[in-house]
């Protein structure tokens, strides 16, 4: 069976199965784990005493040490996995757990319902998958961010994985998360990790670049679906207002959204107390609640566009 109709197999099962919270509770999470696996190289490398220089290659060290942490052990089980007749089936059950399409849906979700509940208990929810602080947002506002959340978590939850496990297989996929995860520990620009964690945030950057435009496409193709001209809106967006975003990657997936929902994401918002003043994506209206459910709608359709996508190109490798 080719990669291809092995990342089919991912998206369908993980869509409907997700990975278990009885399991979570009994084993932990294997994000967890590499989050561990993290905290200890970071404890054992990560030193503020040398220079800045030294403490970059540090970083990069740190790097190499992860990749080869996850990826050696994931190559050799995935090695043995082909040896045995039904090896494929527990290779596709190992990858379910590192793709987000439940958890993402079902997280945003929460968000929605919350809505119904309280703005407290709103900002609760929304606090789980945003960074900014939730504190001052109103209903609108909540919206917003969740989802934008929903947008740019689609390339590095679902597109991004995907695309690493369809080329390189269970350990493309597990470095990957490991990159992924590395990035959102240490990669960001805080005086504890600016030099330390610049090799992460870099590598980050570039395994999230293909799968970042991909979801842009994704949202314009699941667009089209509905309304020739969100498609058209969601490809003049993503390729205009792309770019105004703070991440090389993000910008793309929420900008396509925000072209197909007809809405402006970006703008003024709180991190860590500080209120920071980013840049308008998309020319539309600014998002309201009601655009929750109409955004899940576009994420939904968006990856029955990647499911189709992968059996086509698993279709084409068998012939």
């Amino acid at each position: 069976m080719n990669s291809f109709a092995l990342a089919a197999l991912v998206l369908v099962l993980e869509n409907f199965v997700g990975y278990p919270p009885a399991l979570q509770k009994l084993i932990g999470h294997p994000v967890e784990w590499i989050g561990k696996l993290i905290t200890y190289i970071d404890e054992g490398l990560n030193d503020p005493e040398v220079s800045p220089e030294q403490n970059r290659r540090h970083g990069i060290l740190a790097v190499i040490l992860l990749c080869a942490a996850v990826g050696i052990p994931t190559w050799i089980l995935a090695k043995t996995l082909v040896q045995h007749p039904y090896g494929w089936m527990i290779n596709v059950v190992l990858a379910t757990t590192l793709i987000a399409q439940k958890s993402l849906r079902d997280h945003v979700t929460a968000v929605d319902r919350a809505l119904n509940v309280s703005i407290t208990a709103a900002r609760a929810e929304v606090r789980k998958i945003v960074g900014r602080d939730p504190e001052m947002l109103d209903e609108n506002g909540v919206a917003k961010a969740a989802i934008e959340s929903l947008a740019e978590n689609t390339a590095d939850g679902i597109t991004a994985p995907i695309f690493w496990y369809a080329l390189l297989g269970l350990p493309g996929l597990v470095v990957y998360k490991a990159i992924n995860t590395a990035d959102s520990m240490i990669g960001h620009k805080s005086e504890k990790y600016l030099n330390f964690g610049w090799a992460a945030a870099k590598l980050d950057d570039l395994v999230n670049l293909p799968a970042s435009r991909l979801t842009g496409l994704m949202f314009a193709a699941a667009a089209w679906i509905n309304s020739k001209r969100d498609a058209q809106n969601a490809l003049r967006t993503m390729w205009s207002d792309a770019g105004k975003h703070q991440s090389p990657n993000a910008g793309w997936p929420e900008a396509a959204m925000a072209g197909a929902l007809g809405v402006r994401f970006g703008g003024p918002r709180q991190y860590d107390g500080e209120m920071v003043d980013l840049p308008y994506m998309g020319d539309g209206r600014d998002v309201e609640r009601a655009d929750i459910s109409r955004g899940l709608e576009l994420y939904d359709r968006a990856l029955i566009v990647l499911l189709i996508t992968a059996v086509v190109l698993a279709m084409d490798l068998s012939l």
